[in-house]
Order: structure tokens, then sequence, then C-alpha cells
């Protein structure tokens, strides 16, 4: 049975001494981190939760998101990841909209929604997580506190026999319109898209994974957790990704797997670009792995100059567990390319109609396999728009050349149609990426009255001395004249999420009101 219960099981018992996960100065092996599950999973039944039950994780990188997501998944209870910097107010949706029984939250935030908890129908079970200096809750009511440290039982709790097509996590996906949506994923899908990851990447025991990236996203969730925990690799915990950090950490524990977004891979080279002899801080690493958004191929090509590495980009999205694509380990990696599709996983570009499309032609990326997920949580319709006919229709442009290599063009929404020509961002912000001045390049497209739609670029410079003329002088040179971008602006820095994926919806909103 595809279970990521059962996986973890059989790694203890062949390595119960290996170490599962190092934080800080201390490493936990396999077998405490058994205890530690069995534990939590006891209090959890003590308290009430069983299968089905939801219990949201509103954690950073730590052994509590990882102690408590797999005691829940024990339970045959269903985890909610929450991003801790989120609003009161987006907390709130998720935490009602999700149905929670349970909470285990950082200390502070759970003291921040207290108003809101006691609204939450289903809530029985608060389990606050010390940060910092900030002690942990303890509450009397009819909601019961407890804080992280008190919340291990003493006996074991009863695992749950769970079905594979049982929903083990609900991920809410960012919502970059309406409302955020919860996708539907069950054992089945997040065990079969980790395994095929340890596959690809010949994930073995010896290797460790630095977890960079937030672990209540999919990305890091599935290649950087379960995808190493799967196949008997430590994992080292990274609180919060700062270039320091990495270059800090990978050395000192000789760290051979790393995934990051693209902001990740640019502030890693600027911050070697300032300080050369972190250039051979990497040197252990065997895989660098991009995916979140696109990488520049500028981005791509230098990063590998400086560190003499190689990365592979993939494709993934929440509602696909999330890795649909890749280029591989051994064989062609192609720059600018997503790769072919992973083992048991199926894409294709399609029209309008559904129909696919040709070699090198321009359509919507569909993906079909055990990864895709059930659907959207109470949200029929939806559901019904997105996964048509066995396919999850994912929004997003992309072609397939002669190899079967995807390409992802740009976002079906972002696309902007000048004068009837139809402009992909991602081309636009390519050249710009090639500037030598330029650190980084956003397109959206703003209103205009002749055209319907113009071209308008935000970027980011290395020095005050680049000015919008030298940019559109070599636009000008690169770009045919649609394409070129009418409107330009030099910022700061561009507006990002917690994953480091660059928010187009937050330049659209600021160039509407100011355009």
């Amino acid at each position: 049975m595809a279970n990521l219960v059962k996986s973890l099981q059989d790694v203890v018992a062949a390595h119960p001494q290996k170490a599962a996960y190092v934080f800080g100065e201390d490493t936990v092996s396999y077998g405490q981190f058994y205890g530690q599950v069995k534990a939590m999973a006891s209090t959890l039944e003590q308290k009430g939760i069983g299968q089905g039950d939801h219990v949201a994780l509103v954690l950073g990188n730590s052994p509590a998101f990882l102690i408590t997501y797999f005691a829940v998944l024990s339970r045959g209870g269903v985890v909610i990841p929450i991003n801790p910097t989120y609003t009161p107010d987006e907390m709130a949706y998720i935490l009602l909209d999700g149905d929670v029984k349970g909470i285990v939250g950082l200390s502070p935030l759970v003291a921040q929604a207290e108003a809101t908890l006691s609204k939450l129908p289903e809530l029985k079970i608060v389990i606050s997580v010390p940060y910092a200096d900030v002690p942990a809750l303890k509450r009397e009511g009819e909601i019961e506190f407890i804080p992280f440290a008190e919340s291990f039982a003493a006996s074991e709790g009863t695992f749950v026999e769970v079905d594979e097509e049982e929903v083990a996590v609900i991920l809410y996906t960012s919502g970059t319109t309406g409302k955020p949506k919860g996708a539907l994923l069950t054992h089945r899908n997040l065990f079969s898209n980790a395994h095929s990851i340890g596959e690809y990447l010949d994930i073995t025991p010896e290797d460790k994974a630095l977890a960079a990236l937030p672990m209540f996203h999919v990305f890091c969730l599935t290649v950087i957790v379960n995808a190493p925990l799967l196949r008997g690799a430590t994992i080292v915990i990274l609180p919060k990704f700062s270039p320091q950090d990495v270059f800090d950490l990978v050395p000192k524990h000789r760290v051979t797997l790393f995934a990051g977004v693209p902001t990740m891979y640019n502030f890693l080279l600027q911050t070697a670009m300032k300080v050369p002899a972190y250039t051979s801080a990497l040197k252990h690493v065997r895989v660098f792995v991009s995916g979140g958004a696109s990488l520049p191929v500028q981005l791509l090509e230098s990063f590998e100059q400086m560190f003499e590495c190689k990365i592979l980009e993939g494709y993934g999205l929440s509602e696909a567990s999330p890795v649909t694509c890749f280029n591989p380990l051994h064989g062609e990696r192609k720059a600018g390319s997503i790769g072919p599709s992973i083992v048991h996983v199926e894409n294709k570009v399609v029209d309008e109609l559904g129909e696919e499309v040709g070699v090198g032609e321009v359509g919507e990326l569909v993906v079909r396999g055990p990864n895709v997920m059930k659907g959207y949580y109470k949200l029929p319709e939806e559901t019904m728009m997105t996964l048509r006919d066995g396919w999850l229709y994912t929004g997003d442009l992309a072609r397939r050349d002669e190899d079967g290599y995807f390409y992802i063009v740009d976002r079906k929404k972002d696309m902007v149609i000048v004068g009837g020509y139809n402009v992909y961002p991602r081309e636009v912000e390519e050249v710009l990426y090639q500037h030598p001045d330029i650190v980084e390049a956003a397109v959206i497209g703003v209103p205009d009255a002749e055209q319907g739609e113009a071209v308008k670029a935000f970027v980011v410079t290395k020095h005050e001395g680049v000015t919008k003329e030298d940019i559109r002088a070599y636009t000008q040179t690169k770009l045919a004249k649609y394409k070129q971008p009418t409107y330009l602006e030099i910022i700061e820095e561009l507006p990002r999420n917690t994953t480091g994926k660059i928010l187009r919806t937050v330049l659209k909103s600021e160039a509407f009101q100011n355009s």
C-alpha cells in the first residue's frame, strides 16, 4: 500500500541509528524520531484526533513540523500546512474553510488568534510551539491548549490503517485568483511523487538534504521531506533561508541535495559575487534542484559557472503533489526546459478544445498520473473545471520539443495581448536578465487605449547609474517592437511570497493604480 507512514516504519527498521534530521546542534536518529512520532500520535489519540480529522500546522521549518506531520498521518488524520507569515485574516479563512479539529502552531500566532479560534466550530485542541523566548501557552476552557513540550504522551498511539485513496494533506493554493482553494492530496498522491523523486534523484541513506525552502510548501514537503525520509537520508533543517546560513551549513554537514526557487539561487549568486570565498562552499552538493517558478537561463548559466555545478530544473504544482517534469540527473539537461515527464506521470500540451498540439506549438499543459489530486475541498465546480477527462489542467502555457522535453512559456492568465499579438512575459524577462546591470526583472500587461494592453517591466539594478534609456536601448536590439516594454520602472526589490516567487499580482495592482 502506498503510505508514507509505512515507509517511515520500514526505514526505521532498517536504519534505526541513522540520522533522520539535524536541527541546530541536535542530531536525531530514525529510531528517536519514530519514538517522537509515536508519542505525539498518542497525545492526538487521547485528545480525540482520529481518522479523517483535520489538523492545521502553522509552523516554520522545525522538528515540530516533521513530528506532527507524521503523527497526524499515522492517526489517519489530514494535515493542513499553513504559512505562519499569513495575516490573521488569511489564516482564519483557511482554518474555518478547512474544518480544523486541531492546531499545532507557533505560540505568538496562537496568542494573536485566540479570538478567532473560539469561533471555529470543530476545534478541540491547540498545541502551541515556543518560538525564540516566547513561552508556550496554557489555557483553560472548551478548547484545550497544550505546550508542545508537554504534548508527548508516555504511551504509544494507535496507528490507523488508511486506504491509499484517503486524503492525507489539504494544500491551500496561494489564491492568485479569488480565495485560496484546498487541493486534496491522497496518501497515494504523496507517496507516488516522493517515490518517483527519490528514484529520479538517486537519493540514498548517505545523502543529506538541506530544508531551506519552507516545509509548509509542497515543493519542500515532497522533494526535501518525503522523498529523503522515504530513502533513509538525513534532513538538515534550516529555520529560514538566508545565503549566509546556506554557505555555513552546507560545508558543515556536507549537504548533498539542495532545492530552491530562482530567487534563492539569485541571492546565493549575488552574495558569492561579493564574497568570493563562498564559491567553494557548495562543493559537496551533488544535486541542485530548481522549481516553483521559471529559472531564467542567464541566472542558471551564471550560477553554474560560479559554483561549477549543474542545476536540474523541474516543474510542479500543488494539485500534482507537485512534480510532473524534471531534467534528468543522468541524461541530457536542456537549459530553459523543465525536462521530460517523470516516471508514471504523463504531460501533454493541448489547445482550447483539449486536443494535443504539435511539436513546438504553444498550448495549455495538462497532466495525469497517480500524483494528481482528488479535487478541491468543498468546491465541486472548481474541481470539474480543473480535472477534465482524467487530466489536470494546469493553467500554464507550454510547448514540447521533438525529444519530449517541455518548456513553460508563461501562465495562461499572465499572457499580454498587444494589438492582437501574444507577448509572453517570460520571453521579455529572459532578455532583461541578459542585461549586465540588471539583477531581477518582472513583466506584466497593463491597459492601453490604443493597443488594448501594453508591456510594463519592473527591474532591479546593480547600481543607480543604470537609466531607463539604457534599458530601452538594450531591449530594442533584442525584441520586436510590440514586445518591448512601453512602461519601465526601476525599483529596489520585487514583491515575493514566502517561497520566493515573484508576485505579479501585486505588481499588477500597483500598475493599475498608477496607470
